[in-house]
């Protein structure tokens, strides 16, 4: 099997982890970030990942990659829980992280980003979504701030040093791509349950984190 990919892609990283906590093989090719022709002649549009399974067929969208191998590829391993909760911190985490990451991701040496022509695509394309990378970047600390204090809402929710509500679940899925694209931000410090559990779920999902490169 092969999985197209961005390295900084958080429904990328939710694709590779469900290979990574199930020991499974898949070639993961790295696409430029202004490839727009490989995958819209694999499923008609630019989207990132897109599973290419052993009878050839294309299979896009990061949480149907997810429940195709879980469910295909020896024991089911995820819970389908997620908790209210969970699910409110994302949609209040996703209100500002872009404005932390994005601008942060172009300077972190990533495969997707290799061509200037990849650069200057992101950068369009970002911008028009989130405004000017410079001035996201000059706004770091107001975005800490309340990253800061939405990570202390997250810590009580965190049951166990390997996985967020005590057993694998899309809960993890959907959280640690998040968690993990911010270890690039420079001053962000996690609670100490946080960190214990972004180092673990690193290393069963065989998802580096960005901690070394921080910007």
């Amino acid at each position: 099997m092969k999985l197209y990919i961005y390295d900084h892609c958080p429904f990328c990283v939710r694709a590779r982890m469900i290979f990574g906590l199930k020991n499974l093989d898949v070639e993961k090719i790295v696409l430029l970030n202004d490839d727009e022709d490989t995958p819209i002649s694999l499923v008609g549009k630019k989207v990132v990942p897109i599973l290419i399974r052993e009878d050839g067929t294309a299979m896009p969208e990061s949480l149907d990659i997810v429940h195709y191998i879980d469910e295909h590829y020896g024991e089911k391993i995820l819970s389908s829980d997620i908790r209210p909760e969970i699910n409110d911190w994302v949609k209040q985490v996703s209100q500002y992280y872009n404005r932390l990451t994005m601008p942060r991701f172009i300077e972190l040496n990533l495969p997707e980003y290799s061509t200037q022509s990849a650069v200057d695509y992101f950068v369009k394309k970002k911008t028009e979504s989130i405004g000017e990378f410079n001035e996201n970047l000059a706004n770091t600390a107001q975005y800490l701030q309340q990253l800061q204090q939405d990570l202390a809402t997250l810590e009580p929710l965190v049951l166990s040093s390997e996985t967020l509500n005590g057993k694998l679940s899309l809960e993890d899925i959907i959280v640690f791509p998040i968690l993990r694209n911010l270890t690039c931000v420079k001053g962000l410090v996690y609670p100490a349950k946080i960190q214990d559990y972004l180092v673990n779920m690193a290393e069963k999902s065989k998802v580096d984190l960005y901690s070394d490169r921080v910007i």
